[in-house]
């Protein structure tokens, strides 16, 4: 990969001179040798990755725990299927379901340009529908995914039924994704960015992973203090260099950081 420096507002009083890391995929490379470097797609068209808090799950790791399976069972009545994108249409029914959830959950909510962006993009080669099989033609989510078998996959966006609170349709579509693409063999699947404790929910999946700049990290007490951390107004300066931070969490050692690293010059 090609990286490019976008430089953001510094903090001149403290030293802080912060870049946005930016990469562009080479021949020979799939996005998922992008992923695996920590990087999320900033288009759906993948052209350009971004350097992140990226989290994934490790698939191999992962088994369900008492808390997936009680998810689980919530929907137990419900019917996955995953669909390749070719087969699935979208049609103006789901068009409307889809501006309903994000209006609701995300105001202003997304666009319809936004919406058939991303569903005619490489960003979304599969859809992952959940049905009510006792109700025929009604579906109450779905959820946009880039699969590369079977090293890599991707959770994009999901759409569900917000009159059905008790059932955790978010949470249910989401734990069925991550256990199907386990029994298929995926190496990992990566559910995007935590920079809020509202995202700490995909840290509950056995074999869950975070990207902290120098590796992938499966220790979730740093990534609890890394937000905690940027919540306190009396943070200043690198993460790398809060001694007591590092000390906490085996980050002291930079020099071994560096050789293990996915950078190179």
């Amino acid at each position: 990969m090609k990286l490019l420096f976008s430089e953001a507002k510094p903090d001149y009083a403290h030293y802080v001179f912060p870049y946005a890391v930016w990469a562009f995929p080479e021949s020979h490379e799939t996005p998922a040798d992008l992923f695996a470097a920590g990087f999320l797609a900033s288009t759906p068209e993948m052209k350009r990755f971004y350097l992140c808090r990226h989290t994934r799950v490790n698939l191999a790791q992962f088994a369900p725990s008492s808390e997936n399976r009680r998810i689980l069972r919530r929907g137990e009545n419900l019917r996955v299927a995953l669909v390749p994108r070719a087969e699935f249409e979208l049609t103006p029914a789901r068009r409307d379901f889809a501006h309903a959830y994000s209006t609701a959950k995300y105001p202003p909510g997304m666009s319809d340009e936004r919406l058939t962006r991303l569903f005619n993009s490489p960003l979304t080669t599969h859809v992952l529908v959940a049905a009510d099989p006792a109700q025929p033609g009604v579906e109450i989510g779905f959820a946009a995914l880039y699969l590369e078998p079977n090293r890599a996959a991707f959770y994009s966006y999901s759409f569900y039924d917000l009159a059905h609170p008790n059932r955790s349709l978010g949470l249910f579509i989401m734990t069925s994704t991550v256990a199907e693409l386990a029994r298929q063999g995926y190496a990992h699947l990566y559910l995007g960015t935590c920079y809020a404790e509202n995202a700490l929910y995909k840290s509950q999946f056995a074999g869950f992973e975070f990207f902290n700049g120098a590796r992938w990290s499966a220790n979730v007490g740093e990534l609890k203090a890394i937000l905690h951390r940027q919540a306190a107004p009396e943070t200043e300066g690198h993460l790398l260099e809060d001694a007591a931070f590092t000390a906490a969490h085996g980050l002291t050692d930079l020099p071994a950081l560096a050789a293990a690293s996915p950078f190179r010059t």
